[in-house]
């Protein structure tokens, strides 16, 4: 940890807390859509993917042409709920990124929302400051697990592998992150379980948003 220099982090599930929104919107297209119910666990296990990831993996058999129109109605019914519910910061996020910032660390997000999702729900949860650089779904051809997004920060970020850290909640985010050839480090607090980031490979493993202040002095695995 003594080389990192910059830090990736994932957003859903690991900065925000944004399961409720996003299982909300989901289910709401679904039912629009005319789709059979998904539950609660089968809708979160899909956050991390691209939209359309996520509705080939709920709906293998979907037709091709349907699923533009579930992302689009997704979109939608996700900017019409945050009306209404608001993600906020999971703990410790907020002051955690302000001190890596004050440290000299470099900090960036590959997610796969959409780029404007992203500006919009780091400035409503006052992050935006910290972050030198986002990556969404819509900035790549290949999303997570594909290293992509990861090989194009460090390109526009001028860093190598070896100096970076990717953090994140899901298997996707680590295998990203290994794929490319980082240091990753998984969170307990989102949507994957701890045995699945360990079975991922993730080189940590953190409890709290504020123990990457002290992750050079520890080893999670």
């Amino acid at each position: 940890m003594n080389q990192i220099k910059l830090i990736i982090f994932d957003f859903d599930g690991t900065l925000g807390d944004t399961r409720r929104n996003i299982v909300m919107t989901m289910q709401m297209t679904i039912k629009e859509m005319g789709l059979e119910y998904r539950s609660e666990e089968e809708c979160a296990a899909t956050i991390g993917l691209p939209l359309a990831g996520c509705f080939k993996a709920m709906f293998p058999n979907l037709q091709e042409e349907l699923i533009p129109r579930c992302a689009a109605t997704y979109r939608r019914l996700f900017n019409e709920n945050l009306q209404n519910f608001q993600p906020q910061a999971f703990p410790h996020v907020v002051e955690t990124l302000a001190a890596l910032k004050e440290q000299g660390y470099t900090l960036t997000i590959a997610s796969s929302r959409s780029h404007n999702s992203l500006v919009e729900l780091t400035q409503n949860m006052g992050i935006a400051a910290y972050i030198s650089y986002l990556i969404g779904a819509d900035d790549v051809e290949r999303a997570k697990p594909n290293p992509e997004p990861v090989i194009n920060t460090l390109q526009a970020m001028h860093f190598e592998a070896c100096e970076t850290l990717v953090v994140g909640d899901m298997a996707v985010d680590i295998q990203m992150g290994a794929s490319a050839g980082t240091k990753t480090c998984g969170v307990t607090w989102g949507n994957g379980t701890k045995n699945e980031l360990k079975d991922a490979g993730a080189d940590y493993i953190i409890n709290s948003m504020d123990e990457l202040l002290n992750l050079s002095q520890r080893n999670n695995r």
